[in-house]
């Protein structure tokens, strides 16, 4: 694996990561897809409670509230089955499920945010959830480069 030193805002490096993965993979990610990518990592780099939550349980959640914060807590739950099934498969393992669960409840609940959306935000949330699993993919071209695994938080290990 070919290493270089990068110096930049975070915005700026997730960005690079990501259009550089995409490319390996043979997906270049379109505009909005890309900036979504780069805006999930960017919200959770810091997630502490990323690996220990129980998504479904977080799903389940999201349908008794009302509008908005429905669209929200789903939102919430389509992108840390994305980061889950893209950058820490192994949760899914220690867990005693395939990724596919994880691929499948993001997409569900991104599909959810589509019906609830407003045009714009229904528009790009459907294309999002038509291409997950590439966005899984890129994800896993990004662990790759990064090395994730040598950083995997050691919240991961207990779960």
């Amino acid at each position: 694996m070919e290493w270089s030193v990068r110096q930049g805002a975070p915005a700026e490096l997730w960005q690079a990561l990501v259009r550089e993965a995409a490319a390996r993979v043979g997906e270049p990610l379109d505009e909005p897809r890309e900036s979504y990518l780069v805006f999930v990592l960017l919200r959770h780099q810091r997630d502490e409670q990323l690996l220990a939550r129980t998504q479904a349980l977080e799903w389940l959640h999201a349908q008794a509230l009302p509008g908005s914060e429905r669209s929200d807590a789903l939102r919430d739950v389509g992108d840390r089955c994305l980061l889950i099934a893209g950058l820490y498969p192994g949760l899914a393992e220690r867990r005693r499920v395939s990724v596919d669960y994880f691929i499948e409840l993001g997409r569900g609940a991104y599909l959810g945010v589509a019906e609830a959306g407003r045009s714009g935000y229904a528009t790009l949330f459907e294309r999002l959830a038509g291409s997950y699993r590439e966005l899984v993919r890129t994800l896993r071209a990004v662990r790759r480069e990064a090395a994730f695994d040598l950083l995997e938080p050691a919240s991961a290990a207990r779960h």
